[in-house]
């Protein structure tokens, strides 16, 4: 199967790659990147005013497949990833079961096979989450689990960390951590602030963030190990982060698309889509974190994508944490950061740095790599309306605004997943 892109504006950060020009896939595959190119036995498409870049590669999705099937499944998650221009994704593991075991990694990876996008897996450091006993680690390797992680909650247990960062490196996995401190957090439903006493509801200091990266940062600092910071969503988290990297630490950090564009100001309409966790913050914090884009203390845009059901999220105070996120990824995060990155450096946020931080053959559209493309208009604006979205859930914290950034087209090893004629 051979398909061609013409009169596309080429964008690759992995190469440095700023064109104008046409990109032909062979076989699931790159084949060639060039100008005037031709595919007489194939499909061609024309380009012309649009901008062809890696497929995105999501590194924090919840895809709530086993046992939460109801608010999102492996399959469903998919299309909502094709429609945001994400072709792969790692799953977080607190499903149910939760991700401890290896025949539940490779059950997961089997119903993968077959959906629209590549699906990676992280597997739970401690058993069923509980922050208490380490989990199988090797099996888990073993199963095709490419990262560790109790996302969801913090490693409760300090040792339990130490020894999962110990391990990781000979397995060839990443840690990714959630890093929260529970006591702090304990009772709170959003960002503790001037909103929170205005609405009387119990708030989350940025502190528990803050003390749960500080730790993360010192227990891999301790034995020389890498680590990832999840969804960072606070000014000091960010500085904590930017002082390890210049102390030499080993970490890596994600931020996401609702932390740049939104502030806890939302929640001032009792609206439970607007909570997640950890929570949307102050305006001094979001600012932080597009500054901590700007001087590469942050790597990446991830999406923290958690849907729930329409029932769940109808009461504001008893509401399930989370929001979806991968549809709107590339228009929210174009919309948040005009003015402050360029395209090619928001593209390699989402692209190639997430990719190379997991290891994965993703994020590039190097000459023999996965035919994984996304084909957008980066300057048609358009409406989020959550009820034309294309996964199981609707709880978008970006409903009803007006975005910056399309996606016309997907391909994934070469198939067209999304768009299209």
């Amino acid at each position: 199967m051979r398909l061609l892109l013409q009169n596309v504006r080429l964008i690759d950060p992995s190469q440095g790659l700023d064109q104008v020009g046409d990109l032909l896939l062979e076989d699931g595959k790159v084949a060639q990147i060039g100008k005037g190119l031709s595919c007489e036995d194939g499909e061609t498409i024309d380009g012309t005013g649009l901008t062809a870049a890696p497929g995105l590669v999501d590194m924090h999705v919840h895809l709530r497949d086993p046992g939460l099937t109801y608010k999102e499944d492996v399959y469903s998650g998919c299309r909502a990833a094709a429609a945001g221009g994400v072709t792969s994704l790692l799953a977080m593991p607190n499903t149910k079961p939760a991700m401890d075991t290896p025949e539940t990694v490779r059950l997961l990876l089997e119903r993968a096979k077959t959906a629209d996008a590549a699906v990676y897996t992280a597997a739970c450091i401690t058993k069923d989450l509980k922050g208490e006993t380490l989990a199988d680690l090797a099996g888990l390797r073993e199963a095709g689990a490419i990262a560790l992680s109790d996302d969801g909650r913090p490693v409760v247990n300090t040792r339990c960390l130490l020894e999962a960062l110990e391990q990781a490196p000979g397995l060839g996995m990443v840690v990714t951590a959630h890093c929260e401190d529970l006591y702090l957090a304990s009772g709170g439903l959003m960002h503790e602030g001037a909103v929170s006493r205005k609405l009387g509801v119990p708030g989350i200091p940025a502190a528990a963030e803050d003390c749960g990266t500080a730790r993360e940062i010192a227990a891999a600092a301790s034995i020389g190990a890498s680590i990832h910071i999840c969804h960072v969503s606070t000014k000091g988290s960010v500085e904590l982060i930017r002082d390890a990297k210049a102390r030499g630490v080993k970490v890596t950090a994600e931020t996401c698309p609702h932390y740049l564009l939104l502030t806890d100001g939302a929640l001032e309409s009792r609206d439970a889509d607007y909570r997640m966790n950890p929570p949307l913050r102050e305006e001094k914090d979001r600012l932080a974190l597009i500054q901590g884009l700007k001087d590469g203390t942050l790597d990446a845009i991830a999406t923290d994508h958690a849907p729930h059901s329409p029932e769940e999220k109808s009461d504001f105070l008893k509401a399930p944490n989370g929001s979806i996120g991968m549809e709107t990824s590339l228009a929210a995060s174009l919309t948040a950061l005009e003015g402050h990155l360029s395209l090619p450096e928001i593209l390699q946020k989402m692209s190639w740095n997430p990719a190379r931080i997991l290891n994965i053959p993703a994020g590039t559209l190097q000459v023999g790599a996965p035919a994984d493309v996304v084909l957008f208009d980066p300057e048609k604006r358009w409406t989020v309306d959550e009820n034309a979205l294309h996964g199981k859930s609707r709880n978008t914290p970006f409903k009803g605004m007006t975005l910056k950034g399309k996606v016309a087209m997907t391909i994934f090893h070469g198939r067209v997943v999304y768009g299209g004629r």
